[in-house]
């Protein structure tokens, strides 16, 4: 811990702070003057870096608490000082909860809720932000689709143009749907039941720097260090599967925006992405990254995994008129920025001397 901070002095608190999109949250609030708290069981590899960087350029202003949200009695102070709180703590992986359903309980549903009690007990609760995930909607195997050379399009025009909305019935599928779903429910019933100042955050694939990518989570990441390594990439299914992608940068603008109207959006739910404008399949991902590095990478397939949909893209027009906030960054400039930071930071990558850019 920071010990130049007082414990009287009211922070942001990030749990699961020293994860790829805490880190970047932290970085944009402690640069706009907000005090933050990291609170973080570091549990995933790798994100000790984080922690590093954010003591090295934040001393006085980041404080860093090791902990985990299953347990009541650490949340319970930090939640007294909280100007705000984000809920990024989680076990964000299908695969991990297919292999230990009750783990992946304990920490995504137990420990939200363990979260929105300490919250209850305030007479004055500060705002949350959760962030749930595209999951709770299941498969989406629904989707009318055509193949196409690269990837997959829908042939509903509504779905091709705008998205997939909030309006699409919940059907969880797998452990990690089932409970991230079951916290997202329960973010906005006690938003509803008890008047906590509390948004849900249904999330598309989010990349960018500080993302230590794996075969599990962070994909775009992944894909890019394990080509700029020559290392083979496995993909499940086709690799025609569409996603729609967002920038850290751009999620964290809307992550701010939105806690500043927490009481005016109290117990909505947002799709959050890239939107129709910043859609890729995996395919198209490996070829852009080809076209940037020179690299072509070996890839093996295995067949589809349990949950795994072949189109999801965030209809974000409901956010947008909440908000007034859209994407900025291009997929190519993402990809850039993100391939430029490893190269940059000690992952282990390099990146051509031509293929380095200033964005």
């Amino acid at each position: 811990m920071n010990a130049s901070i007082t414990t009287a002095r009211r922070s942001a608190l990030i749990t699961g702070g020293a994860g790829f999109i805490g880190c970047n949250l932290a970085k944009r609030l402690a640069d706009q003057g907000t005090p933050v708290v990291v609170f973080d069981n570091l549990s995933r590899p790798g994100v000790e870096r984080n922690l590093e960087l954010l003591r090295e350029q934040y001393p006085g202003k980041v404080e860093i608490v090791i902990g985990d949200v299953r347990s009541s009695q650490q949340l319970r102070p930090l939640v007294r000082r909280a100007s705000a709180v984000y809920h990024f703590a989680a076990q964000v992986a299908v695969t991990t909860s297919l292999a230990d359903p009750r783990h992946d309980f304990e920490v995504n549903a137990q420990g939200t809720l363990n979260l929105l009690e300490a919250l209850r007990e305030l007479p004055k609760p500060p705002p949350l932000l959760y962030t749930s995930t595209n999951k709770v909607y299941g498969a989406a195997s629904d989707v009318r689709l055509r193949e196409a050379e690269s990837r997959y399009v829908p042939t509903q025009s509504r779905v091709a143009l705008r998205g997939i909305s909030e309006r699409r019935a919940l059907d969880f599928h797998s452990p990690y749907g089932c409970s991230k779903g079951c916290a997202d429910q329960y973010v906005r019933d006690y938003a509803r039941s008890f008047g906590l100042p509390a948004v849900v955050f249904r999330m598309s694939c989010i990349y960018g720097p500080h993302q230590m990518g794996n075969e599990d989570q962070g994909w775009v990441a992944h894909f890019l260090i394990r080509t700029l390594r020559g290392q083979p990439i496995t993909l499940y299914g086709d690799g025609k599967q569409v996603r729609d992608v967002l920038f850290v940068d751009d999620l964290t603008d809307a992550m701010v925006r939105v806690t500043d109207r927490a009481h005016e959006l109290s117990g909505r739910a947002f799709n959050v992405g890239g939107g129709t404008s910043n859609t890729v399949s995996l395919l198209e991902l490996l070829e852009l990254i080809r076209s940037m590095t020179g690299e072509r990478c070996v890839v093996n397939f295995q067949p589809t995994r349990v949950g795994d949909q072949r189109y999801y893209v965030s209809n974000v027009g409901k956010l947008s008129a909440a908000i007034g906030w859209r994407p900025t960054t291009s997929v190519k400039d993402g990809v850039q920025r993100l391939a430029n930071w490893l190269s940059r930071f000690g992952t282990g990558v390099s990146m051509p001397a031509r293929a380095q850019v200033s964005l």
